[in-house]
This record gives C-alpha cells, sequence and structure tokens, in this order.
C-alpha cells in the first residue's frame, strides 16, 4: 500500500475552477474582513452544523439547531439534539486541527460522534454499505483493510504538499475518505469537516464560509457525483463537482460582503450596537434603546431590513405579528 496514489485526472475545468476560486478568494479576503464580524462567521458556522447534518437525515430545523447551540430546551429526538451539540463542539475546536494528522481525525470523530456511535473514534470493525432507501448503491472495502487505507490516503495527503494543489487535494481526500467508509457513522460529516478544514490550511478564510450549506443544496448531485466516481474508478467527476460548487458560494458570500458594505445603513449599525448576542428583545424595548417613538418607522428602517439581511433573528419565526415575538442579534 506504500506510495499508493489515487487515481484522478487534472481536466482543464478543474484548473478552471482553481483560477477562479483563487481570484474569488483574494477579492473576498479584499472587501471583506471576516474574522472582524463575529456575527456573520456565527451565523455561517450555524449554518455549516444543520446543513451538514440534515444531509445525514438529521430532521431538525435551523431554528432548533440555533437554539440547541444557544442551550435552550428544544422538543426533539435525543439523539439528533446530542448530534448538534457534538457538532458544534467540533466546529467550535477547528483550530486544533492538523487535517494531516490520522490521530486528529479520530480524536475529531470521536467529539462528532459522543454518546450517539458505539465506536466513536475508531475504525469500524463491521462491514458497511451505503443505501438510498432500501437499495444498496455501495459496497465499502473490507473492516480489516481500513486501518491500512487510511494510513496510506494521509501520507499521500502529506507527500502532495507543494505538489497538487491544496482545493484538488481536498477534494479527492473527501472522495477516498467517503469510498474507505472508515466508521461505522459519521463518515459524510467528517469528511466534510476535514475538506473544510484542508482549506482552511490553505486559505483561513475558509473556516468561515458554510460550503456543507451548499452541498445540502445539491445532496442528489453531490451523491451521483460520488456514485459516478464509483463506477470510472476515479475521483476526477467528484472534484469537479466540489469545486463548482466551492465556486457558486464564494459568489453568494462575495454578494454577501457586498450587500453589507454597501447597504449596512446607519440604523441597523446603531440597531445592532443597542443589542447583546443571545439576548431577546421586544420591539418595544428596542425602539426605547434607541430613543425611538414611531413604531413603523422603526420596523421599516431598523427592524426589517436587519431581519432580512440575517443580522438579527425571530424567536417565533412562524408567527412575525406574535406578541410574544423577541429578536436576537446573531
Amino acid at each position: 500500500m506504500g506510495n499508493y496514489r489515487p487515481p484522478f485526472n487534472i481536466t482543464n475545468e478543474i484548473l478552471s475552477y482553481v483560477s477562479s476560486i483563487s481570484e474569488k478568494v483574494g477579492r473576498i479576503t479584499a472587501i471583506s474582513n471576516l474574522e472582524s464580524k463575529p456575527y456573520l462567521r456565527r451565523n455561517n458556522r450555524i449554518r455549516s452544523i444543520h446543513s451538514s447534518l440534515k444531509i445525514e437525515a438529521n430532521s431538525l430545523s435551523l431554528t432548533q439547531v440555533r437554539d440547541v447551540i444557544n442551550g435552550k430546551i428544544v422538543l426533539g429526538e435525543q439523539k439528533e439534539i446530542q448530534e448538534v451539540k457534538n457538532a458544534y463542539l467540533a466546529y467550535e475546536r477547528f483550530l486544533e486541527i492538523d487535517p494531516y494528522n490520522l490521530k486528529d481525525l479520530k480524536r475529531f470523530h470521536g467529539i462528532m460522534t459522543k454518546y450517539v456511535v458505539e465506536e466513536s473514534g475508531e475504525f469500524r470493525l463491521g462491514e458497511e454499505g451505503v443505501f438510498r432507501g432500501n437499495k444498496c448503491i455501495f459496497m465499502a472495502p473490507p473492516a480489516r483493510h481500513v486501518p491500512e487505507l487510511m494510513r496510506a490516503l494521509f501520507e499521500w495527503l502529506k507527500e502532495s504538499q507543494g505538489k497538487i494543489h491544496p482545493l484538488i487535494s481536498s477534494c479527492v481526500f473527501h472522495y477516498e475518505f467517503v469510498f474507505i467508509h472508515p466508521f461505522s457513522d459519521g463518515n459524510g460529516r467528517m469528511a466534510r469537516l476535514w475538506h473544510t478544514a484542508l482549506l482552511a490550511e490553505w486559505k483561513s478564510i475558509f473556516e468561515y464560509i458554510p460550503i456543507e450549506s451548499q452541498i445540502e443544496k445539491f445532496q442528489d448531485e453531490y451523491y451521483d457525483a460520488i456514485s459516478k466516481c464509483h463506477e470510472d474508478g476515479t475521483s476526477t467527476h467528484f472534484i469537479e463537482f466540489m469545486l463548482s460548487q466551492i465556486d457558486r458560494i464564494l459568489d453568494d458570500i462575495a454578494l454577501q460582503s457586498h450587500e453589507e458594505n454597501e447597504q449596512l445603513s446607519e440604523y441597523i449599525k446603531k440597531l445592532l450596537d443597542v443589542m447583546e448576542y443571545d439576548i431577546p428583545y421586544t420591539s418595544a424595548i428596542l425602539a426605547q434603546k434607541l430613543g425611538l417613538k414611531s413604531k413603523e418607522g422603526f420596523r421599516r428602517n431598523y427592524l426589517r431590513p436587519a431581519i432580512d439581511m440575517g443580522l438579527i433573528h425571530m424567536t417565533l419565526p412562524n408567527k412575525p405579528n406574535s406578541r410574544n415575538q423577541r429578536y436576537i442579534k446573531t
């Protein structure tokens, strides 16, 4: 298994995406310092957690995920609630990850699956298949080969540094990880977390970009790309797919940054300044803090624009006019 080389080809499409993504990362870094915007970072992290878990059939809504993270009581399956707590802790400790260290992978799997997977933090001992409904679409390699396969994959990953662009090697790793299916559960979550960690090692801005939410939007295409690679025996198609999704979400981030720079009015800035994080406020209290008497003016100029930009959220989003409605800075 020494000198293992995952099979893939670098196509013109892949090179085009690498160039486009690199350019967009530079542009976003220049116009938007995400590290100085805790509300945006936190919002994107919650989106990442919600999307990655939703792909794995966790039924909690984005609001419920946010509430679990904020320590509120949420009605739902205990396993799903624990998955949110685990994922949040894993992402909070993101900077501890050495993406080239196999021991770190197992350690973070232990964090990601604590209390919900029996073999948490350990490679699987049984045979595993990937199912879509009742149909088995892929049988993973035998469990006895997993430790050797994972060691070879990490050795290749280390050797690829400086030789293969991180945008490409991270996609190859993602596919090969899914193919090996090293754990009894949590493989998708770990593949996406590690992909992000590898990209953040290249450019730190990726720590705050919710790639998982883009995958969730195109979940069927994600699985189709993996299936095609299983058939082809090469990860080329998956690399093209993932780079296309990264390229797309960077467009969204760039637009978000531009709109924020252009549209974050003095009204919204004042509203955010009087709000503490994770504290619920009534509209009356917020208007009072701002010294405003006109309810309509407050809603039109302050409240509604901030909600539309995702800077604050409602505690009762399905009942916007409820007298029990509260507003929280995200």
